[in-house]
């Protein structure tokens, strides 16, 4: 069974469209601790648009699970993650126009910079993954960066139209998590995963962790934080 990671930037999100101190991510990351998630994702962007620096020291401090930092390969934000040292960082594209992570990181394309990140990391001791999409030619890349981990993108698998666009999909998932552990990389997944589509994604044996943020803050708005957590976590289950 995978476990849990859940994004909580969206706490943050809503503490900014009024500038205000509340609500507060690190408030939000103790109720989903106790509701019985594996970790804690945030994503420390560029133009700090929801989590800020601050928000990222006081997690490390205070969650006891696991910290997760998404985060490009920008030098502030490579600088920040090193002072800090998360339990684990992953390295995502960012676009400063976008709504949200669109698509996975080219390895293949940016591989010496992504490399040279990596090994900065693990002299720090902090495990590395990189957010992929489920291309074979990008796994084999990140394999090559060093990183301990990738995380497969599922984004396309989630925004399917059709029963047979979804099915496409998800085979792309699963034959890409065999390529990964057959080259010794170990395996998370996420973007776009929800209480319908979770499923299946979590039934593909060598995923560790499913990390998810948008749907279960949404379904928070009405069940309480803590209930959506745990109707999650029922359902990777």
């Amino acid at each position: 069974m995978p476990k849990l990671g859940v994004n909580i930037d969206h706490i943050a999100t809503l503490r900014q469209a009024r500038k205000v101190d509340e609500p507060d991510p690190v408030y939000a990351a103790v109720l989903v601790q106790l509701a019985g998630a594996d970790g804690i994702v945030v994503h420390l962007r560029e133009d700090r648009r929801h989590i800020n620096d601050r928000d990222v020291r006081l997690l490390k401090e205070v969650i006891h699970t696991k910290l997760d930092l998404e985060m490009s390969i920008a030098k502030e934000i490579v600088d920040i993650a090193l002072e800090i040292k998360p339990d684990m960082v992953t390295l995502v594209p960012e676009k400063r126009q976008e709504l949200t992570t669109e698509g996975g990181l080219d390895v293949v394309k940016n591989f010496k910079e992504i490399k040279s990140v990596v090994n900065k990391m693990k002299k720090a001791g902090i495990i590395t993954s990189l957010f992929v999409d489920p291309e074979i030619d990008q796994i084999c890349a990140s394999k090559k960066t060093g990183a301990e981990f990738i995380e497969i993108h599922t984004g396309k698998y989630c925004d399917a139209k059709t029963e047979k666009e979804q099915l496409t999909e998800l085979d792309k998932v699963k034959i890409s998590v065999k390529e990964a552990l057959s080259l010794g990389l170990r395996v998370n997944a996420g973007h776009g995963l929800n209480y319908k589509n979770v499923i299946p994604i979590a039934r593909i044996q060598g995923i560790e962790e499913l990390n998810i943020g948008h749907s279960i803050i949404g379904r928070a708005v009405l069940v309480g934080l803590e209930q959506a957590v745990r109707e999650m976590i029922e359902l990777i289950r």
